[in-house]
């Protein structure tokens, strides 16, 4: 009988993160074997040698086409799923998802207006998560109007937020050119990696991949907002700032993933429960695991995306598609823990 301690299964899911980032700079409609994948590498520094013409086309596939995409995919995959267990440490419910505080209509807004504008990808981007910040600070604003701290009235902010970006995204449709502008709008809100350039990703990479990082080690902090407020209080905790530092980092990450791929549903929901039921419900083990299963899961739908027609199929279809089916096996396993 085998033993797989359960410590390893972290560095599993690094290593299927890994698997599944090789598979995807591999795999295509030019197909690139291991060998040849290798070979280009050990070229690129110069110990190695590969055929002018065959190095070319392999540089323009793996750096100039994929690269940007793979590494797009990786961290709105794993920056969804971190802010959706975030979100659901914070308030406390499993069906918690980041578009709750009104985020992605907020990001949304803001994208449209920039291709109403005909802007470039990267101000559309930097628009779409400034309104998106907006929005949540819109929902949090409304919460501390009534002066309270409550999680109830925080949620309610959020569902005020998400109505009003929401009715402003509809007025910018109906106001743009049903020929020109509308079809982009449209297919941005289905969600892509297609658009993903290299000067858009410079940008937004590495704050995405700093705001992932400390909320992946704010795990043990993170688990202190599960106790009561005045639990939490009696142990010199301070909850309000750990639970708005908290809210601030999840919806920056959630902004900056809708801003480079559109509105990727799903993920942020489903995936935490998937962590969770491999490594339990500590966030110092739950967070890092759920950005390597959110990493792989979005490979694995933008792969499905690029691969089943010879059209590319949005990203968001694929991921509802592929949620729906997961989450039910998933409410399966944990329905016991909510009844």
């Amino acid at each position: 009988m085998f033993y797989f301690p359960r410590v390893s299964l972290p560095w599993l899911s690094f290593l299927l993160l890994v698997a599944a980032t090789l598979l995807a700079l591999l795999l295509g409609r030019y197909a690139i074997s291991v060998g040849e994948l290798c070979q280009f590498v050990m070229t690129m520094a110069g110990l190695g040698e590969m055929p002018t013409e065959r190095y070319q086309l392999v540089h323009s596939l793996i750096i100039d086409a994929r690269l940007p995409r793979v590494l797009a995919g990786l961290l709105v995959g794993a920056g969804l799923s971190v802010s959706g267990a975030a979100y659901q440490a914070v308030f406390r419910n499993p069906l918690v998802s980041p578009g709750l505080l009104g985020v992605l209509s907020g990001c949304a807004f803001g994208a449209a207006q920039g291709i109403l504008l005909h802007w470039d990808p990267l101000p559309i981007a930097l628009l779409a998560c400034t309104t998106g910040l907006v929005a949540v600070a819109v929902g949090v604003g409304i919460a501390h109007l009534f002066q309270t701290s409550s999680i109830l009235l925080l949620v309610l902010g959020g569902i005020v937020a998400n109505a009003l970006f929401t009715a402003l995204l509809s007025i910018t449709q109906y106001m743009a050119d049903p020929v020109d502008q509308l079809p982009g709008i449209v297919y941005w809100l289905l969600g892509s990696l297609s658009s993903v350039d290299q000067h858009t990703l410079i940008w937004i990479a590495p704050v995405l991949a700093l705001a992932i990082g400390l909320l992946c080690l704010g795990g043990r902090v993170i688990d202190a907002l599960s106790l009561s407020d005045d639990e939490a209080y009696s142990l010199g905790v301070p909850v309000q700032k750990i639970r708005y530092g908290v809210i601030v980092l999840a919806t920056l990450i959630c902004a900056m993933t809708v801003s480079l791929a559109g509105m990727v549903g799903w993920i942020g929901l489903l995936v935490p429960h998937l962590a969770r039921l491999l490594v339990g419900p500590g966030n110092l083990r739950l967070l890092p695991v759920s950005a390597c299963l959110g990493g792989v899961f979005l490979l694995a739908a933008d792969g499905t995306a690029r691969s089943v027609s010879s059209g590319e199929i949005p990203l968001g279809i694929v991921t509802e598609l592929f949620g729906a089916v997961a989450f039910v096996l998933v409410l399966h396993r944990v329905r016991r823990g909510w009844l």
